[in-house]
């Protein structure tokens, strides 16, 4: 196919140089001869020299002719480019008429299509969960045709995501829509307060483990003993974390009589679903061997029969010197993670001594200080006079110890509580029949994370032993 005219310039351009080339090397080997028969010492130039000089000045005849050949058509060429320019911009040019525009009524708009699930008509999620448990049951068209569009919908506003998460078939994973996962996140649970307050990456696109090097043996400098002595040298050495993918997950059974009159599924069925999973997933945070933050954490030990927050205050901060002393520059500690109990009890207790050295702008004779606009899951709850922002979640323990009525305080620098969820977190659901026979619809939401605190040896500290038994009012 024809190229455009700067194609066409560009290779009478390749092609003008290389006659502009065969020309110089012409008289390149021309001089060449001649100069190794004057090495010699010949006043003549031997029957096969006169002969490629003869070659190589009638080539140098025919580059010259090609060259000037070349130029004219390049100049051609060139002219036709500036009159097409030319006729380009005569197109261009807008000239007043004395037709007047249409009323701003009479002209066609192209707006923005509605979703289909939108949450002006369906602000409980009824119509959706309606559709996928009537698609499943009765292979209902409309409903699938509506599931489709909505899917189709998500691959246009997040392709990308859609791609990896689900799939690409439409029932095998359906996206919630965004505003029924916001809506039901605050529902009645202990949900994901420390998870919120993580170092939050985007998971991967494939794969079910995140692979990260861990520097487990440094450089190392030294003072050299004298001028040209070998100075300090350690090989580095890294060691692989392996940080698996794991999958939030929870069903629920809707049966065919309230799928049929759909009489509060919307409330019984999605907002358990929801909860359950953002819960699970804060509490393996918290609570998984081996990797979980409070197997991970460094024990700071409070032991005490009759505890008081005065006594609690500085085993926090040794805590939070652990971390510091841990991560150097790398990280500094920013929360205080702990049961709600801890914390009302903390604000029940009342001290006559106060620190003597306050990070905050707290008044001088508190322990403490409440976050007003702050309830449980919404962010801080307050912040300690060393500045560390309290974390208030009900997923930690409280059966620990030996008397299993302990709970822990987890001081944390929160750059290295890392959890890799999928793009804005959305949950999926997805619907089977293995309930059939008791006239029943599976449901099944999930979610996949990542997460691990094992970047830096001992920079998560926790306080626990027997001074953190369930507190007295």
């Amino acid at each position: 196919m024809p190229g455009t005219i700067d194609d066409l310039i560009a290779s009478i351009e390749v092609e003008l140089e290389a006659a502009q080339k065969r020309l110089k090397k012409c008289g390149a080997e021309v001089q060449l001869i001649l100069d190794k028969a004057q090495q010699d010492g010949r006043s003549n130039l031997t029957p096969d020299e006169d002969e490629r000089v003869a070659e190589l000045f009638a080539a140098r005849d025919q580059a010259r002719s090609d060259i000037t050949g070349i130029e004219n058509k390049l100049a051609t060429t060139q002219k036709l480019k500036t009159e097409e320019m030319e006729r380009e911009a005569k197109q261009k040019e807008v000239r007043e008429t004395q037709t007047r525009k249409p009323a701003y009524d009479k002209v066609a708009r192209v707006g923005q299509e509605e979703r289909t699930y939108r949450k002006d008509q369906d602000p409980l999620g009824k119509n959706f969960l309606m559709d996928i448990c009537r698609q499943y049951s009765y292979q209902d068209v409309e409903a699938a045709s509506r599931l489709a569009r909505h899917m189709q919908e998500e691959r246009v506003e997040r392709a990308e995501y859609l791609q990896r998460a689900v799939g690409t078939s439409a029932f095998q994973g359906l996206t919630v829509p965004q505003y029924l996962t916001d809506m039901y996140a605050p529902a009645t649970a202990a949900l994901r307060p420390f998870a919120d307050a993580c170092n939050r990456h985007p998971l991967p696109e494939s794969g079910m483990s995140i692979e990260i090097s861990r520097i487990t043996t440094p450089s190392d400098a030294g003072l050299q003993a004298s001028q040209n002595t070998s100075v300090t040298n350690q090989d580095m050495d890294d060691t692989q974390l392996s940080v698996p993918v794991k999958t939030a997950a929870g069903q629920q059974t809707v049966s065919r009589q309230a799928i049929d009159r759909g009489t509060g599924i919307e409330d019984v069925t999605m907002q358990d679903l929801f909860t359950r999973v953002a819960t699970r997933l804060d509490a393996t945070l918290l609570n998984e061997a081996t990797t979980g933050l409070s197997s991970v954490a460094q024990a700071v030990a409070y032991t005490d029969a009759t505890p008081t927050g005065a006594e609690l205050y500085p085993k926090i901060l040794g805590a939070a010197a652990g971390v510091e002393a841990a991560m150097l520059a790398m990280g500094a500690p920013t929360h205080a993670v702990m049961h709600s109990r801890r914390w009302y009890w903390l604000s029940s207790q009342m001290s006559n001594t106060w620190p003597m050295v306050n990070f905050t702008n707290l008044p001088v004779q508190a322990a403490a200080q409440a976050n007003p606009d702050s309830s449980y899951a919404s962010g801080p709850r307050g912040v300690l006079p060393c500045g560390l922002q309290v974390i208030v979640d009900n997923n930690i323990a409280t059966n620990l110890g030996a008397g299993t009525n302990e709970d822990e305080v987890y001081v944390v620098p929160s750059s290295e509580c890392h959890l890799w969820e999928d793009p804005n977190a959305p949950l999926f659901i997805r619907a089977e029949q293995a309930a059939a026979a008791s006239l029943g619809v599976v449901l099944v939401a999930y979610s996949y994370f990542a997460y691990t605190f094992q970047r830096y040896a001992n920079g998560m500290q926790k306080v626990g032993g027997t001074g953190l038994i369930t507190p007295a009012f």
